[in-house]
C-alpha cells in the first residue's frame, strides 16, 4: 500500500521539541513560584502560553495532514496512521511524546497547587492585616460560608 508523500511529513520532532520546550518552563515556572519570584513567574507565564500557541498550531498541521489522507483528524486518527506506518522509530518518538506531555501535565497541575498555597498565604496576611480574628467560618442556612464577627459594637456615651 502506498502512503501518500503529504502524509510521510508527519514526525515528531518539532512536537517533541516544543513539548521539552514546556516542560522546561514548567519546571522555571516552578522553581519560580518556591523563590515567589513574581517577576519570574509572569515572563515564564507568557514564555509558556507562546508554547502552547506553538504546540497548537503543530498539532492543528498535523491533523489537517491526517484528513486530507483519510485519517480522523485526531488521536485516534494519529493512531491508525502509526499502525499503518508500522515504522517502531516513529511509534516510539510518539509514546516519547505523550510521555512527556504527561509529565508537563503533572508539574503544571504541582505548579497549580503552589500557586494556590501562595494565594492562600497572601489572603491570610490580608485577612490579618485587615483586623479578621482568623476563626473559622461558619456556613447559613443557604450553604453559603459566612465569617463570624467578633468585633463589638464602641460604646458611645
Amino acid at each position: 500500500m502506498n502512503v501518500p508523500a503529504s502524509i510521510k511529513a508527519i514526525s515528531f520532532e518539532q512536537d517533541a521539541q516544543l513539548a521539552k520546550d514546556l516542560l522546561a518552563t514548567i519546571r522555571s515556572e516552578q522553581a519560580a513560584l518556591v523563590r515567589a519570584d513574581i517577576d519570574a513567574i509572569e515572563d515564564l507565564l507568557d514564555k509558556k502560553s507562546e508554547v502552547l500557541q506553538r504546540m497548537n498550531i503543530v498539532v492543528m498541521n498535523r491533523y489537517e495532514a491526517l484528513a486530507a489522507n483519510g485519517f480522523e483528524p485526531n488521536e485516534t486518527g494519529m493512531g491508525e496512521w502509526l499502525k499503518q506506518q508500522a515504522k517502531p522509530a516513529l511509534n516510539e518518538a510518539w509514546a516519547n511524546l505523550k510521555k512527556t506531555l504527561i509529565q508537563a501535565k503533572e508539574l503544571n497541575r504541582l505548579n497549580g497547587l503552589l500557586i494556590n498555597r501562595h494565594s492562600m498565604l497572601n489572603q491570610q496576611l490580608l485577612d490579618h492585616l485587615h483586623g479578621s480574628s482568623g476563626q473559622a467560618d461558619v456556613y447559613g442556612r443557604n450553604g453559603q460560608a459566612k465569617a463570624q464577627s467578633t468585633k463589638r459594637a464602641a460604646l458611645v456615651v
